[in-house]
């Protein structure tokens, strides 16, 4: 079992594990010392913040036209 912390969102926890857990079966080097299936060592990752979300930035589209704001 891993332990989150308490102010952790539960729902965010196991989006970005799923995201961690298919790029350790795609190949990527696990960040934790073990030897745990790829499920496990994501959720380890995430919980000891090894592996988090990126920042909320999002790129802006282009403008099409200059009158945009």
């Amino acid at each position: 079992m891993v332990n989150i912390h308490k102010n952790t969102n539960p729902y965010e926890f196991v989006v970005i594990a799923s995201l961690r857990a298919k790029q350790l079966l795609s190949g990527c080097t696990p960040r934790c010392v073990g030897d745990h299936s790829a499920a496990t060592m994501a959720q380890m990752e995430v919980a000891d913040g090894r592996v988090g979300r990126s920042g909320d930035e999002l790129p802006q589209p282009p403008r099409q036209c200059e009158w945009q704001l």
